[in-house]
């Protein structure tokens, strides 16, 4: 015997009249949340900007803003925005089958992964580390020539000479 569930909301229009509104159950996310693209960015706002520019997590589906990353996540997990993209709180019940695939398939994943893979992965990652160093001390080499230039006084012997003495006297260099 297979028992089917329907959740569903009703809502009064403005004529009065009662219409039904089906809500699809709780499915899992397609796509990968960014939470650090915008990490240690700097960004100026203003009071008259948009929504959509002001600081924080901007949410297009319920034109919001949350602060910070953790409320962020806690928005988008909670019942007004999954309720806003047309789903319900309730989860849809897996058959036997369904588990048993879906283990399967994470089987054949595991077992596609091998240690070559890890070995070429982590030499990437190490080589990616290595690149961002380099650039960062470049960064910091670049800053300090212009520091330097910006202060080294200018040689002016034309204005020495205006002012009647052949040098400004410093002993420090």
């Amino acid at each position: 015997m297979v028992h089917i569930i329907v959740y569903a909301t009703f809502v009064s229009d403005p004529a009065g009249r009662v219409t039904h509104i089906q809500r699809k159950p709780l499915k899992h996310r397609d796509y990968e949340v960014d939470l650090t693209s915008r990490l240690g960015k700097t960004q100026v706002v203003t009071q008259v900007a948009p929504l959509n520019q002001q600081a924080g997590y901007y949410c297009s589906v319920c034109e919001c803003v949350v602060k910070d990353s953790a409320n962020y996540l806690d928005h988008i997990n909670g019942k007004k925005h999954q309720r806003a993209l047309g789903m319900s709180m309730r989860v849809e019940r897996a058959t036997l089958k369904q588990v048993q695939e879906r283990f399967e398939s994470l089987k054949r994943r595991k077992t596609d992964f091998t240690e070559q893979d890890f070995e070429t992965r982590l030499v990437k990652q190490q080589e990616e580390e290595e690149e961002r160093k380099r650039r960062r001390k470049e960064k910091k080499k670049e800053k300090k020539r212009e520091k330097l230039l910006e202060e080294e006084p200018p040689d002016d012997a034309e204005v020495a000479a205006l002012m009647g003495f052949g040098g400004f006297g410093t002993t420090k260099k």
